[in-house]
């Protein structure tokens, strides 16, 4: 199978060229017959590319140790869906699978498009086919990056070293194939960018023909850094969901321009303006997601999430992200005369103009986080040392834009197009403004001072952006039940029939939700302390009881997990049982939390230590607020899939 896997790698390579060579000719000689050959190119390199993986996890399942890849990153004593993630836990495996997904889109888009879209489709092939060669490229002819790479006989063992034990949890399953899923399905409105460019059909029919071709990626790419907090929380054992670490900003930063794109590009269907903006916004998100998948796989940058090192090829890819990204910047300037448009911004109280400030705090917060994570190394091209930026440079700098983005969470919507009237002004925003007062007072009332400036103002904004939406949809349901429809019927109404924006405003509850439990982080408490057996430790109303602790066999770790008796006042509420193991083959201590959560508050307990004397050191965290957070991230990801779900009356419509 290692044999077959091979084989399979090198046919999608060559398969991959011809379609380049291929759709190059059909675009620049209109050639119907080589557009056909570029979109069989793309089916016949997706084949190929899936039965090279197909063949990958079957010598990972099957435990074929004479293949280095296997013999790292799988093990006998692994269960089955870890062998299989075994797959993308390092690094040959991994652009192994961004090919696979990223030639899923292309092929999905040949097919969808094959009849609509004739003159982009060569060029779109090319482009596509041209970004699956370069992955091909690595993972064929790089020794160390080629998954099928044979270890010398002398080398081969009976068994693996086994994958990462951080990676070994039911979240990594999904983790790194959402990001991928992300990172890749954007390089296809790149690609139709690129070719409107190329062909100068800078029209609004690539941006028609691409706009759900970036909401699929865009809610992946959400997921994947929702369920990558989670795992996060659960697993590294450090307290929180969040730490600007560099591979979390790399999936963080292409969600910027992305989110920012979905929303100027309504302008430039309702106003026909933004054109060139809007292509510099696609590709600066693909050139992004290039970007960290470069930071991810290479190591450059220090990571608790970086297991791999790229070495010298690490280069290449740099340059592959800088090749690309002045390529399609030479395209916009080249065309940059046939984009201009005759229409301006009216006015500064209209709600392009919120969508277009809304655009550039977006931008703002992206330079502030590149910034921040290009700093160590910035740091060590200058002055020789390698400098790190904390959490705190990233809080205290985009914090503010953060509150301002959740101000036009609630404006945008609602203002008025090209010019809003002092009337339509008050009529629209008189009573969310009186119930944002109100949270402003209340919160004043119950906490005073404590509250800080961040939950006043977050809770205040998150009131007023909530009364928006219900407003809206108030008024809206009131419509429809005048004309005799119950209020379900009337929901479900405006569900089906305006799915972008009433899908909208959820995933705009969603954002109010996290941000209200990021805010919650203001009361966060921590504590450090070592305790006998039958001694106590006490932190706001609770009381943890430390019981005993006892050895914990197993066959790829050992440790031990301590129980602890958990009381509010006298009242007991759970027995919690926080883990410290130490994986024995990579010689890796690793603190698994336990949690009680309540809606309110989490209360984190982690062992980081085991005494000689029997005590047992905790570190104890209460994190208000925080279950906020995953509420709010499911709701966006609900909003986001009521604006996806495919629209029945148009899709009879485009039948038709």
């Amino acid at each position: 199978m290692a044999e077959l896997g091979l084989y399979a790698l090198r046919l999608a390579f060559f398969s991959a060229l011809a379609g380049v060579l291929a759709g190059v000719l059909a675009g620049s000689r209109a050639r119907a017959d080589l557009a056909r050959v570029a979109q069989r190119a793309v089916l016949l390199t997706f084949f190929f590319t899936a039965a090279a993986a197909f063949g990958l996890v079957w010598c990972l399942v099957t435990g074929d140790y004479t293949l280095a890849y296997v013999a790292r990153h799988s093990a006998q004593s692994m269960a089955l869906p870890y062998r299989i993630a075994a797959l993308w836990g390092g690094q040959g495996g991994s652009l192994l699978l961004w090919v696979l997904i990223s030639l899923v889109y292309a092929s999905a888009a040949t097919w969808i498009h094959r009849d609509s879209q004739r003159s982009l489709l060569p060029w779109v092939n090319a482009i596509l086919l041209l970004n699956a060669l370069f992955f091909l490229g690595l993972v064929n002819w790089i020794p160390d990056v080629n998954p099928f790479q044979k270890l010398p006989p002398g080398q081969v063992l009976s068994d693996g070293q086994g994958l990462n034990p951080l990676l070994q949890h039911p979240l990594m399953m999904i983790h790194p194939v959402l990001l991928y899923s992300g990172y890749t399905g954007f390089s296809v409105p790149f690609a139709f960018g690129a070719a409107a460019l190329i062909t100068g059909r800078l029209g609004d029919g690539w941006l028609r023909a691409t706009r759900r071709w970036t909401l699929v990626p865009w809610f992946f790419l959400s997921a994947g850094i929702l369920v990558g907090g989670r795992w996060a929380y659960e697993v590294l054992g450090w307290g929180g969901y969040w730490a600007w670490d560099p591979v979390e900003n790399a999936s963080f930063m292409p969600w910027l321009p992305a989110t920012a794109f979905l929303h100027s590009v309504m302008i430039q269907e309702k106003r026909n303006m933004l054109k060139t903006w809007n292509l510099v916004l696609i590709g600066i998100t693909y050139a992004l997601c290039l970007f960290g998948t470069f930071l991810t796989r290479s190591g450059v940058i220090s990571s608790v999430h970086s297991f791999t090192a790229a070495g010298w090829f690490g280069y290449v890819f740099l340059a592959y992200v800088a090749v690309i990204s002045a390529a399609f910047l030479g395209l916009v300037l080249w065309r940059r005369g046939s984009l201009r448009t005759g229409n301006r911004l009216e006015s500064l109280v209209s709600r392009e103009a919120s969508f277009v400030i809304n655009n550039w705090v977006f931008m703002v917060i992206l330079v502030i986080v590149l910034w921040g994570t290009m700093f160590p190394v910035l740091s060590e091209a200058v002055r020789g040392t390698k400098i790190s930026v904390g959490p705190s440079f990233f809080n205290k700098l985009t914090g503010p834009f953060a509150a301002l983005l959740l101000l036009l969470t609630g404006v945008g919507p609602l203002i008025a197009w090209r010019r809003a009237s002092l009337e339509s002004l008050r009529r629209q925003f008189l009573k969310p403004v009186l119930v944002g007062l109100a949270a402003f007072v209340a919160t004043l009332a119950v906490f005073g001072r404590e509250a800080g400036v961040y939950p006043l103002v977050l809770w205040s904004l998150g009131a007023f952006v909530i009364a928006t939406i219900t407003q809206e949809y108030a008024q809206a349901i009131a419509v429809r039940m005048r004309g005799g429809e119950s209020a379900p019927r009337a929901l479900a109404t405006l569900l089906r029939r305006n799915q972008r924006r009433y899908g909208g405003y959820v995933v705009h509850l969603g954002v109010v939700f996290i941000l209200i439990g990021i805010s919650g982080a203001a009361f966060d408490e921590e504590r450090l302390e070592n305790v006998q057996p039958g001694g106590t430790i006490a932190m706001n109303g609770y009381r943890l009881e430390y019981l005993t602790a006892k050895p914990l066999p197993k066959q790829h770790y050992g440790g031990a997990v301590a129980r602890l008796a958990l009381y509010h006042g006298d009242e007991p509420l759970a027995v919690l049982a926080p883990q410290r193991r130490m994986y024995w083959l990579e010689q890796q201590p690793a603190s698994i939390p336990s949690i009680r959560s309540t809606l309110r508050e989490d209360l984190y307990v982690i062992l980081t230590a085991l005494e000689p004397d029997g005590s047992a050191t905790l570190k104890i965290h209460r994190n208000p607020l925080v279950n906020f957070i995953w509420i709010g991230g499911w709701t966006f990801l609900l909003g986001a899939l009521l604006v996806l779900w495919p629209h029945p009356e148009r899709r009879a419509t485009r039948g038709e």
